[in-house]
């Protein structure tokens, strides 16, 4: 019993910190790419100086006059959102996928053992666990819209707070919960079960094996690249819907339609490239961070 509190408040201290620190340094590099997702025009052309100014358009929009480094402290719109939503799923990610990992550990170790053979069965339990977990990040969808309001289309929050929205708009903060489900259940059976995989193969570290600073970055970044290019065609789904006005109802059958008729299969995989040099160091540094401070603090509680 001592244990399995210790390993609670070791998950709940370790994901805090990885939540605080990736919403610190992270968040404009968030906001970049959820505008790129959500242009619908073409910014690249033969110019390089007209491609860069289309980029900054999209990027920083009104203050596209800016330039690049003046423009930065413009994309923090929406961090109240964003603190609150990064600080809940941090938390609830990691701290959870750690106790239902634990809880398949000790009671269905055998089965999976015996349906993926013992060499793939640790990877499955912490793949199964993180999927699990990943469906149950709907609950905090609401803020999540929010957040990709604030940072795609502000005017349809302009001059209400988060009560009222609450009041107003009720289910329509759960709009694209489907396909938010569907990512997060694709993305983090990825994201865990990569990282296991690789400590495995690389370091012939066991499921729950201690690991260094160093192991857990490699692993990570492995784990988050995997992760960010099977869940991008839902991510693009689910930002298109989440990014219009609240009287808006749209379908994702009838986005990914669009998307094919109008942007190509392409379009499913726009803004990957700055996902991977964004949002990859940011998950790779949030999944580091945790890892080694769920990791410390076992040590230290103990």
């Amino acid at each position: 019993m001592k244990k399995e509190k210790t390993n609670n408040l070791a998950s709940l201290y370790g994901s805090s910190i990885s939540g605080i620190l990736e919403i610190s340094l992270f968040h404009p590099f968030d906001t970049a790419t959820k505008r790129l997702i959500s242009n619908e025009t073409k910014i690249r052309t033969g110019n390089a100086r007209e491609t860069n100014q289309n980029l900054k358009n999209t990027v920083l929009r009104n203050h596209a006059n800016k330039g690049w480094i003046r423009g930065i402290p413009t994309l923090y719109p929406g961090l109240g959102f964003a603190t609150s939503y990064k600080m809940s799923q941090r938390i609830y990610k990691y701290s959870g996928q750690q106790f239902v990992k634990n809880y398949l550990l000790n009671n269905h170790k055998t089965k999976f053992d015996n349906t993926f053979g013992e060499k793939y069965g640790n990877t499955m339990i912490s793949a199964v666990s993180g999927s699990m977990i990943g469906v149950g990040e709907i609950a905090l969808l609401p803020l999540d819209v929010l957040k990709i309001k604030s940072q795609t289309n502000p005017d349809a929050l302009k001059g209400r707070g988060f009560i009222k929205i609450l009041r107003e708009e009720k289910m329509k903060l759960y709009s694209g919960s489907l396909w938010t489900a569907s990512r997060n259940a694709v993305g983090s059976f990825t994201l865990f079960g990569a990282s296991t995989l690789l400590k495995s193969k690389l370091f012939n570290l066991d499921i729950n094996d201690k690991a260094t600073l160093g192991q857990h970055f490699i692993c990570s970044s492995g784990a988050s690249t995997a992760c960010i290019a099977v869940s991008s065609p839902m991510d693009v789904i689910k930002t298109r819907i989440q990014n219009k006005d609240f009287s808006t109802k749209i379908s994702g059958r009838k986005i990914v339609f669009d998307i094919i008729r109008k942007e190509g299969f392409g379009a499913f995989f726009k803004g990957i490239g700055p996902k991977l040099l964004t949002v990859g160091p940011k998950l790779t540094f949030s999944f580091t961070i945790a890892q080694y401070f769920i990791q410390f603090f076992q040590d230290r509680l103990d």
